[in-house]
């Protein structure tokens, strides 16, 4: 069984609607776990933006927490990271 505290690379690429308080929802899920992005990319693509967020290290345990956090901010459409790909409702 692996230790969900091991550090471990992590990167999401979520697709949003673009909206003046996107990028710190989008941050939320990480600061209310004290951790700190290495990366953090923006691109407006017409209606909606691209957001990469990347950490060098976190606990392995929260990067699927992460993901679905970042899954259900409002005006997200499409989450990827890692191997997992999620199509908001």
């Amino acid at each position: 069984m692996s230790d969900p505290e091991r550090p471990v690379p992590a990167r999401f690429s979520v697709l949003a609607e673009a909206s003046p308080g996107l990028l710190s929802r989008l941050l939320q899920p990480l600061a209310k776990r004290d951790l700190i992005p290495d990366l953090v990319l923006a691109r407006r693509e017409g209606e909606a933006m691209r957001v990469e967020i990347a950490l060098e290290a976190m606990p392995a345990g929260m990067v699927r927490l992460v993901f679905g956090n970042l899954g259900q901010v409002v005006g997200v459409m499409e989450v990827r990271g890692g191997a997992e790909t999620r199509r908001a409702a």
